[in-house]
């Protein structure tokens, strides 16, 4: 629901989207990259989920709220480090900026939380500097960014209330979810099934998913690459008991698999891309033709629901960083290599063989992730069935 605050609180917002801004020049840091498609079919589908129901609710919230006014709840809130914190004291300014947001429907003076891992979109959006500079010029937002090793670390921080937004791929919201997360999918990238992978050392025995039977392989519990290896497994007809799998967050498999206290390890690029570079590993399998591997854009449902606007605004400029990397990947590398601590050379060739454009929540997607997650639920790797269509905004 829409979040409705008495006069001095100052908020009371009616759910309005707004459009996209200017479009300008080609620095990665500039706003003006131009927004592409994807972004603009994300503010159709986000106002079909969101605008209805909210709006309907937010009327009646409305109306309580300022009956409330009336009976003279003057006193401001108490300080939130979420979203939808106001930051006011309950002046009359703070009333003003109320009016002025229930007539817009724009969020302000807030502080987002946006979890992001060492790669995707969502890291780009990061170390490119646009979100934060569009939502402090445009809404007095500040954005704080939370680094976790991988998506079901992230989620278990949105599960917790820590974070508003965040990514991942296609496994840890199955696993999130079916751990009571309330979370909601916003949009994804296309499929990338080249940027995850097995990958043994050099001089290993093992040429095929076939010789894992009987051996360690070490990944990411929950993680995309957790389905990949299922998915493999199946493929080579190898059972996963038939397989001694361990799990470490990507710092400690890589310092595991350079040791050879495992023989594989299956992993999502930079890390892959990394590994090949430095270790010289061979990459024995990688996604294409088992898996899509989609990164998805996730928020919990009570941000998505209170703060369209914002998700709007923050798919618009995934798009706009897109459409720049995937024309510019030297650049793209250049620019996250000091943030990632990982050479350009990775990067380059992690982004050269990764996939862009932020597309909307469809069918086919829900379908693709709902048998991703009725085989986590047949193996026992999550404790009850899910329905991903109570994780997608109505």
């Amino acid at each position: 629901m829409a979040a409705a605050r008495c006069c001095s609180g100052g908020l009371l917002q009616l759910g309005g989207l707004r459009r996209a801004g200017s479009q300008g020049d080609t620095a990665p840091q500039s706003q003006g990259l131009g927004y592409g498609r994807g972004a603009r079919e994300m503010k159709v589908t986000l106002r079909r989920h969101v605008r209805g129901g909210v709006l309907a609710a937010a009327l009646v919230v409305a109306l309580l709220a300022l009956a409330a006014c009336g009976n003279g709840a003057g006193n401001g809130e108490a300080g939130s480090s979420g979203a939808g914190a106001n930051k006011g004291n309950g002046g009359g300014t703070d009333s003003q900026t109320a009016a002025a947001e229930e007539a817009s429907g724009e969020s302000r003076d807030l502080t987002i939380r946006i979890g992001y891992q060492k790669y995707g979109t969502i890291n780009i959006l990061k170390a490119d500097g646009g979100l934060d500079k569009r939502l402090k010029d445009e809404r007095n937002i500040t954005v704080e960014w939370i680094e976790f090793p991988g998506g079901p670390q992230l989620l278990e921080a949105l599960n917790v209330g820590s974070l508003d937004i965040g990514h991942t791929g296609e496994a840890p919201p199955i696993f999130a979810q079916a751990a009571g997360a309330p979370l909601v999918y916003l949009a994804h990238e296309p499929e990338s099934p080249r940027s995850e992978g097995i990958i043994v050392p050099k001089d290993s025995n093992i040429q095929s998913v076939a010789d894992l039977k009987g051996k360690t392989v070490v990944l990411n519990k929950g993680s995309n690459v957790h389905y990949l290896l299922v998915k493999q497994l199946e493929k080579a007809d190898v059972a996963y008991e038939d397989v001694e799998v361990k799990f470490l967050p990507p710092a400690d498999a890589r310092a595991a698999f350079e040791r050879g206290s495992v023989d594989a390890w299956v992993i999502w690029d930079p890390f892959l891309a990394a590994a090949e570079t430095s270790t010289e590993g061979r990459v024995i399998a990688d996604g294409t033709g088992v898996v899509a591997n989609h990164e998805f854009y996730l928020a919990t449902r009570a941000f998505a629901e209170q703060h369209p606007d914002l998700v709007e605004i923050l798919l618009e400029e995934a798009d706009r960083i897109d459409t720049w990397s995937q024309d510019n990947t030297q650049e793209l590398a250049e620019l996250l290599s000091p943030q990632l601590g990982i050479d350009v050379a990775s990067l380059v060739l992690a982004a050269e063989r990764r996939t862009y454009g932020v597309t909307p929540i469809t069918e086919e997607l829900v379908a693709a992730q709902q048998s991703i997650a009725d085989t986590f639920h047949e193996l026992g790797l999550i404790p009850q069935a899910i329905d991903i269509r109570e994780a997608i905004l109505k």
